[in-house]
């Protein structure tokens, strides 16, 4: 509870600022006329307010209230984010070059310049208002125009069609008479404010419609508490594949009670790993698949990622899968010796530049097929969003994986 309020409050802070920054560049500094200035001042408090209004509604069970706010206040959380980006990347140009004509008039003074080369600043103050202030308008319909189309696009594609990403890895290990095994990966729903019965209900169609030998669910399945999402979340339990369906928590499980969500799922025949290993197949045409809990699951009493306990008794020579939700677990899948690492958690930076932060936070990876030494470590950008309906740069995936082995 306490760390959720101060993820709230840190939140809050960080939006604060970026809604001062756009406010003060898009509206104050422009001199708009009075009565359009307050208006869109009143207009970015409400809104501003209408975040955090949104997530504790969620929190605490006005579900009806947090799902109309959500398609609002949330893809604006987003909107001001890019418009301070925007308009950031414009005042940082102007920035260099009125730092260039500084440097100009510092480089022409000490060369000797007649005083006459550059206007008098007195002489050119009306002028210079003008352009200033064309400039500064110019600027903020700039930032707001380019904000919309990203938005729109961003909108669309977060609600729009999955594409499907087949990828093929190689396994050493595997048997021939795998050769061609096929895994839908399926990750990051968020099943929650915005993503409801009807959207879970494509995803699993479409992953069905693939018919794979196993489905892997790697975690941040759900944003919310199981009776307020029991109905929503339903359709997870038609998923079907030869060898079954397994899961493993990611970190917003334990947002919203992981314990209660995994008695739940597991009715509905999705068996969890939780720092456990099972062999998929039988005699030599097997391989092992493990599971552990995410990386921040150890905050969670009776919880905490475990890959020692997993891999405890496992013979070195069979192939080796691991579901790890977040990709930077594979610090510690590499010296393990595992073969294959499945995560998401990243949705590949969701919304454009934020891709780099994303990257960052996880150690280098962000979306895609990754190589660690003899370990290929594979990260879906997911097939749902987190918060805001809005994919900039980032589409809905759903993965199938194509084993191969090798001659």
């Amino acid at each position: 509870m306490l760390s959720q309020i101060l993820r709230t409050l840190l939140s809050s802070l960080i939006s604060a600022g970026l809604h001062y920054y756009v406010w003060r560049r898009v509206v104050r500094d422009p001199r708009w006329p009075r009565r359009a200035q307050r208006v869109a001042t009143w207009a970015m408090v409400a809104m501003f307010l209408a975040a955090p209004v949104t997530m504790w509604a969620a929190r605490f069970g006005a579900a009806s209230l947090a799902t109309v706010l959500g398609w609002v206040a949330m893809p604006w959380m987003v909107a001001v984010a890019l418009a301070a980006v925007c308009r950031g990347s414009l005042d940082l140009g102007l920035a260099v070059r009125a730092g260039g004509r500084w440097l100009w008039r510092r480089v022409t003074a000490a060369r000797g310049a007649p005083a006459d080369a550059a206007p008098a600043l007195a002489d050119a103050a009306p002028a210079d208002l003008d352009r200033r202030l064309f400039l500064l308008r110019a600027a903020s319909g700039t930032s707001v125009m380019v904000t919309a189309a990203a938005m729109s696009a961003g909108m669309a594609s977060a609600r729009g069609e999955h594409e499907l990403v087949t990828v093929e890895i190689f396994l050493p290990k595997l048997p021939r008479a795998l050769d061609g095994f096929s895994i839908v990966q399926l990750t990051d729903l968020h099943i929650g404010v915005t993503i409801d019965r009807a959207f879970v209900q494509r995803v699993v169609d479409r992953a069905n419609h693939l018919e794979p030998d196993l489905i892997a669910l790697t975690g941040d399945l759900i944003d919310g508490k199981v009776e307020d999402l029991r109905h929503d979340a339903a359709p997870l339990g038609q998923l079907r594949a030869r060898h079954g369906v397994y899961a493993v928590t990611g970190n917003h499980e334990y947002y919203s009670g992981a314990d209660p969500w995994i008695a739940e799922l597991s009715s509905l025949g999705v068996r969890y790993l939780r720092n456990q290993r099972v062999t998929i197949g039988q005699g030599d045409a097997s391989f092992e698949l493990a599971g552990i809990d995410d990386h921040s699951a150890h905050r969670f009493a009776g919880h905490g990622a475990d890959l020692a306990a997993a891999l405890r008794g496992r013979d070195a020579t069979r192939a080796l899968i691991l579901l790890a939700h977040q990709p930077r677990q594979a610090r510690e899948a590499v010296p393990a010796g595992v073969d294959l690492q499945l995560s998401g958690h990243t949705h590949g930076g969701q919304v454009w530049p934020f891709h780099y932060l994303a990257r960052a936070q996880q150690g280098g990876f962000l979306a895609g097929l990754y190589r660690r030494a003899a370990t290929q470590v594979y990260v879906s950008r997911g097939c749902g969003y987190v918060g805001p309906p809005v994919r900039l740069g980032a589409p809905l995936e759903i993965t199938r994986v194509v084993l191969r082995a090798v001659s």
